[in-house]
């Protein structure tokens, strides 16, 4: 079950218990040019660096929202910590942020997923924000953390002999 709830700065949390190793799922998180297989609120995402060097700490990603007509955003990747967390941070606005965090339990994980960013217009246009495209978009978080728990699950189980053939 996905738990969503949002804390005083009005970001967007949700977590979500894996049946995979927290290995599995970070790299999973890593494969940036995945992300619309599983975060149905993105048509593309991609690596912009231009120097071909491993994921981690000021590798910059692209990605574009599903809405027709959306920008391309930019992120930087301002934290990484290997194997448990991957945070992002918008190039032109700090105040855009996403964050992957991955909670080892024994032999399963655990997947918290923050996003946050600016609601402009005042109360008024933090208030239609909440009430509109907040909503359209932790729905379709917690969506995504189910898409994300699936393709993790029967890819961490294909290394498994029962499902070689898969």
């Amino acid at each position: 079950m996905v738990a969503s709830r949002r804390d005083a700065s009005d970001a967007l949390h949700c977590s979500l218990d894996l049946g995979s190793s927290p290995e599995a799922a970070f790299a999973f998180i890593c494969e940036v040019e995945k992300w619309p297989l599983w975060l149905s609120f993105l048509r593309s995402a991609r690596r912009i660096d231009l120097d071909p060097i491993p994921f981690g700490e000021g590798c910059e990603v692209a990605v574009r929202g599903a809405i027709p007509g959306d920008a391309e955003e930019y992120y930087e990747v301002e934290r990484f910590i290997d194997g448990h967390m991957v945070s992002f941070v918008g190039l032109y606005s700090t105040r855009r942020r996403i964050d992957f965090r991955i909670e080892r339990k024994s032999q399963s994980a655990k997947l918290v997923v923050r996003l946050d960013y600016p609601a402009y217009g005042g109360a008024l246009g933090a208030f239609i924000d909440r009430i509109t495209a907040r909503r359209r978009l932790a729905s379709a978080l917690d969506v995504s953390l189910e898409h994300f728990r699936g393709l993790v699950e029967f890819r961490d189980r294909t290394q498994d002999r029962e499902l070689v053939d898969f």
